[in-house]
């Protein structure tokens, strides 16, 4: 009985005319992508379920060498096994390989050479019905040796998708440009940023700024904006005053972060005479795109509100419920995060969560579903709520985190920024209009995402970005 925990190869001494090995593979979509990564080859009939469907086949399909990878596992793992060195092989592609397709791959030994100890064999896979996919010819010089190894354990690998960004781009589709009074744009990251959100047509940026060191930037961004609106600004701090003052002219819808700090920009929104402040409590708000997580998580606020109060948490909820809306969750369960989902009097946290759930009760807080306080794991996990006996229409599915303070929301989705492949598009809400925050280190995705949620919020007026009153 052969040892599955082993590799053993057959020299050419061993090997006999009509010998045959063989293995069979069920072809996943995740085979595809994988193929494509490693290959590098990304034909749509491959990858674009809608482009596939017009194609010849009317359907995803393999790469035709994903079945030729199956006869060199056959040759390289079987027969002949380890030490086999491949010299040649022809293949013919007879039938498409579609997901779902269960491939068996055979090889045969039609020949022996000894003069340098060649094997010739006969390939072939055939699909589930029996029908014969692909057939060929292989030539392999065969070990000598006999080599018996444990088999290498493959890593387990997972693909990142970021579906939820993707699906944020989309809905934007078809709409116009939104004008976009950038801030000190004097990087090549932060002209980068918004000359690519103008290419997907999601924005018209309006450069704001030392003129000089804005072609600067571009230049060495390689970037070209002769057909953009450049508004001269001294310096950083006259920048943001400048870009604020083209959005309450009604010149610009949204406003966008660009080299200047966090700081400098927000000083400006929020002066009260000269600003762009509502009657929301100005808040920010994380849109990620975590890996297999069915939809954009909400995370709120980890930028902006160092340790808000009861108040204060309550705008922070409304502007994330609304944000919640534009990006059509039409309920959106909303989870008050603190370190344990009990009250505790000696956690502040867990008393403000409780009284929070009783404002929304009581109608003060609407359009969404709150429960709290919920610990990060039975928010988000099914299982864990169910395995500590939580019944509750938010736990294990909740949309919005909203997290006791800066520290731990902004700790959280570095978190999952960084150990889980996660992306953090970022949003200020609250204001007269959408405020795009970037990052150097953000990805194209991820900036193209905050654009996009921006845009949609500056496209559905509302109390989290209510736009500018014609007086203004």
């Amino acid at each position: 009985m052969a040892d599955e925990g082993m590799i053993e190869n057959r020299t050419f001494d061993e090997i006999r005319v009509g010998d045959t090995a063989s293995m069979t593979r069920t072809l996943r979509e995740e085979d595809i992508k994988l193929f494509a990564l490693v290959s590098g080859d990304v034909n749509p009939t491959h990858l674009d379920a809608d482009f596939a469907a017009t194609d010849i086949y009317r359907r995803v399909i393999a790469h035709g060498m994903w079945g030729g990878g199956l006869i060199s596992a056959v040759l390289g793992t079987e027969l002949p096994g380890p030490g086999a060195v491949y010299l040649s092989q022809s293949l013919r592609f007879i039938r498409p390989v579609g997901l779902g397709d269960t491939i068996t791959a055979s090889v045969t030994v039609a020949e022996k050479r000894p003069e340098h100890s060649v094997v010739v064999f006969d390939c072939r896979c055939v699909n589930q019905n029996g029908e014969e996919v692909i057939s060929g010819r292989a030539e392999v010089k065969a070990p000598k040796d006999k080599v018996r190894r444990p088999r290498i354990a493959l890593p387990d690998v997972h693909l990142a998708e970021h579906r939820g960004y993707r699906r944020l781009v989309e809905k934007t589709t078809g709409g116009e440009a939104v004008a976009t009074a950038v801030a000190h744009p004097c990087s090549a990251a932060a002209i980068t940023a918004a000359v690519e959100a103008a290419e997907a047509g999601l924005i018209t940026p309006i450069l704001v700024g030392p003129e000089a060191r804005i072609r600067k930037a571009a230049e060495e961004a390689g970037k070209d904006i002769a057909a953009l609106r450049v508004v001269p600004a001294a310096h950083s701090h006259d920048a943001a005053e400048k870009a604020v003052a083209l959005v309450r002219a009604g010149e610009a819808r949204l406003l966008m972060k660009g080299s200047l700090h966090t700081d400098e920009l927000m000083g400006a929104v929020v002066v009260s005479t000269t600003g762009l402040r509502t009657e929301r409590r100005i808040s920010h708000a994380y849109v990620m795109d975590v890996p297999d997580h069915p939809v954009p998580l909400i995370i709120t606020d980890a930028a902006i509100n160092i340790a808000p109060t009861l108040e204060e948490k309550a705008d922070i909820i409304r502007n994330a419920i609304d944000l919640a809306h534009v990006l059509g969750v039409e309920e959106p369960k909303v989870a008050i995060l603190s370190a344990v989902e009990t009250i505790n009097p000696a956690i502040g946290s867990t008393l403000d969560a409780a009284a929070l759930c009783k404002m929304a009760d009581r109608g003060q807080i609407t359009g969404g579903i709150l429960d709290g306080p919920l610990a990060l794991d039975n928010a988000i996990s099914a299982a864990a709520a169910k395995e500590k006996g939580i019944v509750s229409p938010v736990a294990g599915q909740a949309d919005i985190l909203v997290v006791p303070n800066l520290e731990a929301g902004n700790m959280l989705a570095k978190q999952l920024t960084f150990l889980g492949d996660a992306s953090a598009a970022g949003i200020v809400l609250g204001a007269r209009v959408p405020i795009i925050l970037t990052s150097r280190a953000d990805s194209l995705r991820t900036r193209l995402a905050s654009c996009a949620v921006a845009v949609l919020m500056a496209r559905t007026a509302t109390k989290a970005a209510p736009g500018l009153p014609a007086s203004a």
